[in-house]
C-alpha cells in the first residue's frame, strides 16, 4: 500500500526469483515448471518492477524442464521488456546454466562452478547379481524396442546407439541455446561444449559469464543505492513443512547432494 502513495520518492523496484536445487519433473522437485512456473509469473507482474534478478544454485537436472523455465522467463521478459540479471551463486551447471542463459547478463563469483554444457543418462546394470541369486527375468513385449535399457536385463549395443542418438539430439539443442543467447561473447579459446566446467573468473574469459559481481552491490550499481528488492521463491508444501514426508525428502536430498558432489560441492 505504501509504494502507492504518489509523494514517497521510492526507488525502483527489482524482483528476485531464487531458483535453488536440482531440476527434476513432478511436485517434488525442487526446480520444474509446474512449481516455479506461478512463482516466476508473479515476480514478472506484480508491482510492476524494473527489472528481475534470477539467484540461481543448482547443478542441472531434467533438459525438458530447464528449457520450459528459461523460455518462460524469456517470454514474459519480452512482454513486459524487462530487462534480467542472473546471479550464480555455488553453481549453474547443466541445466543451471541453461536457466542462467535466459538472463541478459550472467555475474559470478569468482569460486561459482560454472558450464558442464552437455547431457547425461545415468542407470545401472543388475543381471549379474540377479543370476548369481537364481532369479530369472522374464520379460514379454508387443514391440522390439519397450525393453529398451532394461537394468535387470544384459545391454544390448543397439539400445546404447538408440540412447547416445537421443543424448547427442539434446546436447545439440543445448548448445545451439547457449550460443544464441550468449552469441558472441562466448571465446574461440577453449572448447566450450564438451561438458567441461570452470570455476566463475575463467568463465568469464570465457564469455559464459559476464563478470564478477553479487547481487546487491550489482543491482546498486545499475538501479541506485535506494533500489528495492523483492523476493519470490517457492513455498514448500504444508506436510513437508511439517516433516511428514520423511522418506520421499530424505531420498530426493541424497539424489540432489549427488548432483552436487559431480562438481565437487
Amino acid at each position: 500500500m505504501i509504494e502507492r502513495l504518489p509523494f514517497l520518492n521510492l526507488g525502483p523496484k527489482v524482483a528476485v526469483i531464487r531458483l535453488s536445487g536440482a531440476i527434476g519433473t513432478g511436485a517434488r522437485a525442487h526446480l520444474n515448471d509446474e512449481t516455479m512456473g506461478p512463482v516466476i509469473d508473479k515476480a514478472f507482474k506484480r508491482g510492476k518492477p524494473a527489472a528481475v534478478a534470477l539467484v540461481i544454485n543448482s547443478p542441472g537436472g531434467s533438459p525438458v524442464q530447464s528449457s520450459l523455465m528459461a523460455a518462460r522467463i524469456r517470454r514474459l521478459a519480452e512482454e513486459k521488456g524487462l530487462p534480467v540479471h542472473a546471479f550464480v551463486e555455488d553453481v549453474a551447471a547443466s541445466g543451471g546454466y541453461w536457466l542462467a542463459t535466459a538472463a541478459d547478463d550472467i555475474w559470478v563469483d569468482h569460486g561459482s562452478i560454472v558450464g558442464s554444457i552437455g547431457v547425461i543418462s545415468a542407470s545401472f546394470g543388475a543381471h549379474v547379481f540377479l543370476a548369481r541369486q537364481g532369479i530369472e527375468r522374464r520379460v514379454h513385449t508387443s514391440a522390439r524396442s519397450k525393453s529398451m535399457l532394461d537394468p535387470f536385463l544384459p545391454e544390448k549395443e543397439e539400445d546404447v546407439a538408440r540412447l547416445e542418438g537421443i543424448l547427442e539430439q539434446l546436447h545439440a539443442g543445448f548448445v545451439e541455446h547457449v550460443k544464441a543467447r550468449r552469441g558472441d561473447r562466448l571465446t574461440d579459446l577453449h572448447d566450450l561444449f564438451t561438458g567441461e566446467f570452470w570455476a566463475g573468473r575463467r568463465a568469464v574469459e570465457l564469455g559464459l559469464a559476464d563478470g564478477e559481481a553479487h547481487l546487491l552491490p550489482k543491482l546498486r550499481e545499475l538501479y541506485g543505492d535506494n533500489v528495492r528488492l523483492s523476493h519470490y521463491g517457492r513455498r514448500r508444501p504444508l506436510l513437508q513443512r511439517l516433516g511428514m514426508t520423511l522418506a520421499q525428502d530424505a531420498l530426493a536430498a541424497v539424489e540432489e547432494r549427488a548432483g552436487y558432489a559431480r562438481y565437487g560441492l
